[in-house]
């Protein structure tokens, strides 16, 4: 099993869109949680975290995937009064604030995240915002439900004004994960259109239009495709003009939807099996049965039978890359005799 995941109060509780499963093959049950953050406030969207994970491992929830940038924030509408050349003392404000709400990994809240996994015995895909000194990336972080910190994907693209505020991801946080759910991994929003990122994951094992991308997903993987994003209305966010959603703020009411969810899970042969939902914050969930990945390869197997290496390959280069490299040390201790 893959799993791709996608762009993203006292919370109520949520219905729950429930697809039965075929009781004589092995499943897992899989629930997105379709929800908003809680802007510039990362304490009170953890606890709301927590509720939600709470109610899905009441249903039964095995593995949970919650949306882009849910701890930390999804910064849409905002500029951080950037132009080129020139940037504003107020975006500058914002992006301090922004920065405030983001983690670190690892850090407090990461280890909170990992109790949660473990208390409710679940595996957790969380969409975060990292901060790494005073760079930003938008990350993906797993937990097992042993309460254990798997390791986190980077976004490796950020997408047009994303990238005024994200660094971009390298080829070392490209992981997939064996558990015994099957093999999880991760790309966020606009990531999963790029094939050769995908390629690369096959490899290891809010729009309507995004719907056909998350099933093309699942039909060319051979995978459960779990796609989650945030449901969000302007009062989500916080007013004007502490935040401005540029050039459509004088159109939005408090109740204006502004992240319209979409939230959808899809099996390796590409039926839906919950979802599409576009009405408000909810928990999806599936029961994902396992054979469903083998009998999808038998037509389609995208690094195996199908893929033809002798005529066409990809290299992934999976190391870390960094700022600053110190040479002269190493290269002494090469030309010293032995």
């Amino acid at each position: 099993m893959a799993l791709v995941s996608v762009p993203s109060q006292q919370s109520p509780l949520f219905a729950e869109v429930d697809m039965g499963s075929d009781s004589s093959a092995p499943s897992v049950r899989a629930t997105v949680v379709q929800a908003s953050t809680i802007f510039y406030d990362t304490p009170a969207t953890l606890d709301k975290a927590e509720r939600l994970l709470a109610e899905a491992a009441g249903y039964g929830s095995q593995l949970v995937v919650f949306p882009e940038a849910f701890i930390g924030g999804y910064p849409r509408g905002s500029s951080f009064g950037a132009s080129i050349g020139n940037r504003t003392a107020k975006g500058r404000e914002e992006f301090r604030k922004y920065h405030t709400a983001a983690i670190d990994v690892p850090g407090p809240e990461v280890d909170r995240l990992a109790a949660m996994a473990g208390k409710y015995k679940v595996y957790l895909v969380m969409g975060v915002i990292e901060r790494d000194g005073y760079t930003l990336y938008c990350t993906v972080l797993f937990f097992d439900s042993q309460g254990h910190y798997l390791g986190k994907h980077r976004k490796i693209m950020p997408t047009a004004v994303e990238r005024i505020v994200w660094g971009f991801g390298d080829g070392s946080t490209i992981p997939v994960f064996e558990t015994p759910l099957g093999k999880i991994g991760a790309a966020i929003c606009w990531e999963n259109r790029m094939p050769l990122l995908r390629t690369a994951m096959y490899g290891k094992d809010a729009r309507e239009t995004w719907q056909a991308t998350m099933t093309h997903i699942a039909l060319e993987g051979g995978c459960f495709v779990v796609s989650a994003n945030q449901f969000c209305r302007r009062k989500d966010y916080p007013p004007p003009p502490e935040y401005t959603f540029s050039g459509i703020e004088e159109d939005l009411t408090p109740e204006s939807v502004v992240c319209a969810g979409g939230s959808v899970i899809i099996s390796p042969l590409g039926t839906v099996l919950a979802g599409p939902n576009y009405d408000g914050e909810a928990l999806i969930s599936a029961d994902l049965v396992l054979g469903e990945v083998a009998r999808a390869k038998f037509d389609f197997d995208v690094v195996g039978h199908y893929s033809r290496p002798e005529v066409l390959s990809l290299t992934v280069r999976d190391h870390p890359t960094a700022p600053v490299k110190f040479t002269s040390a190493s290269a002494k201790a090469e030309e010293s005799p032995k």
